[in-house]
């Protein structure tokens, strides 16, 4: 298995749910980890958790959707650190909506943060990996990576783009400059994305799924992206579909 004991690793939307959980894993496995959003007080708190277990966070402020930011991010941790040997772009939005309600607002600002702030982040950290002919990408779709849902039309073609963007950077830079690419696809997972959702009616109906099934917790994310990094080195788990037991599917 790699150790991860000196592992650079960045994480995106760290400031709740699966990126915080993961940055807490990773952190717990021996990486320092810069922990990046734009809700900086959230992360002071996080970067106090993992230095109270012994591990070591730098909080970066971050906006996915603006490229110097990200830039100037990357930058810092390069600075701090000297290398990123892992990405984990995590950041996302999830509202859901029926087309017919027309939130474009929504839509777009979905196609922002998920498509585009991970196409972002990618090309900042990218060149970095390149250089060391080494790093490890993890980008996190969905079951809706696979699936179409009513309601989540948008989303779903979002989470889309992140699987077949995956598929492809592994081909493009797997074998050329050393770097792996894994795409992480959960299921139903207890995380703040549920606060995004302002249409009434899903909002409910996501709350009644809760009630029927055992929903993945972050940390169970967690868990399965420090799996994936801790592959041995010529190894690249390409794909990880988690699902709560009941989801089925």
């Amino acid at each position: 298995m790699t150790n991860l004991n000196g592992k650079i690793a960045l994480v995106t939307g760290a400031s709740s749910g699966i990126g915080a959980a993961t940055a807490a894993k990773l952190a717990e496995a021996g990486a320092r980890v810069g922990i990046a959003a734009r809700r900086t007080e959230k992360l002071a708190d996080l970067k106090k958790q993992i230095e109270a277990k012994g591990g070591e966070a730098l909080v970066i402020e971050m906006d996915v959707v603006d490229a110097p930011s990200i830039e100037a991010g990357v930058r810092k941790l390069v600075d701090a650190y000297g290398s990123i040997d892992i990405l984990v772009n995590n950041a996302g939005l999830m509202p859901l909506s029926d087309i017919d309600q027309f939130k474009l607002d929504e839509w777009h600002r979905m196609l922002d943060v998920n498509v585009k702030g991970l196409l972002n982040t990618t090309a900042a950290v990218l060149p970095e990996m390149i250089k060391q002919h080494s790093g490890h990408i993890i980008n996190m779709s969905s079951i809706a990576g696979r699936k179409v849902f009513k309601g989540l039309s948008v989303y779903c073609a979002t989470k889309h783009a992140v699987t077949a963007f995956s598929d492809g950077l592994r081909m493009e830079v797997g074998q050329k400059h050393g770097v792996r690419v894994t795409c992480i696809q959960p299921g139903a997972v207890a995380t703040e994305l549920y606060d995004h959702i302002t249409d009434p009616g899903y909002r409910q109906q996501m709350d009644e799924l809760s009630s029927q099934m055992t929903f993945l917790q972050s940390e169970d994310i967690g868990d399965t992206i420090v799996f994936a990094a801790q592959a041995p080195a010529h190894v690249d788990v390409a794909e990880l579909f988690v699902l709560p037991v009941e989801q089925g599917w």
